[in-house]
């Protein structure tokens, strides 16, 4: 699992991962409005307040949280399904779900588990990559500043932590990670 503030690149990296085949892209769920161009099913599974609840009440969710005045979370069976045939898992979520998941009791999620931390370089890097998307009005990137500054102080949490540089060099990094956890003669125990 990737976590990071709103702009570090986090879905980026697991976009690209997945890509790429080299593992399945866990799609997340949400009560936020779709931005422009994004689709259902695609880029998030859009759901209203009540669906998502329903989702929460049936114990269909790995995690879940509410995140800028939304609620997100990962479908527990779009997760072991691919884990049972073999497929690597990525997802991006925040720290909140990042812990529920560390709490799994499921053993096959347990061995799988990997957790990244992805950091901007700075907070006027972070700034500017929120102000570049040109998705949000200023209140919503105040909040995301807020926000960010807060989940930065949980990256010790994390088994690793990635300084993000450019698109490229952070993806060499994490496919990397990848390639290294897929190697380690424990995880095959």
């Amino acid at each position: 699992m990737v976590s990071g503030p709103s702009g570090s690149g986090k879905t980026t990296l697991c976009r690209r991962l997945a890509d790429e085949k080299e593992a399945h892209y866990s799609i997340s769920c949400t009560t936020r409005l779709p931005r422009d161009g994004e689709i259902d099913g695609k880029d998030y599974h859009f759901l209203s307040r009540k669906d998502f609840q329903s989702h929460i009440d049936a114990g269909a969710l790995l995690e879940h949280a509410k995140v800028h005045e939304n609620h997100y979370g990962t479908l527990k069976s779009e997760v072991v399904n691919q884990l049972a045939v073999g497929t690597d898992v990525v997802m991006d979520i925040d720290v909140q779900g990042a812990n529920q998941v560390r709490s799994c009791s499921d053993a096959q999620i347990k061995t799988a588990l990997i957790d990244l931390f992805v950091m901007p370089p700075s907070k006027e890097e972070l700034r500017s990559r929120l102000n570049g998307r040109g998705t949000d009005a200023e209140e919503v990137i105040a909040l995301r500043m807020r926000n960010a500054l807060e989940e930065m102080e949980h990256w010790p949490e994390y088994s690793y932590r990635l300084i993000s540089e450019t698109r490229e060099k952070d993806y060499l990094k994490f496919k990397s990670l990848m390639l290294a956890e897929r190697l380690r003669v424990s995880r095959l125990k």
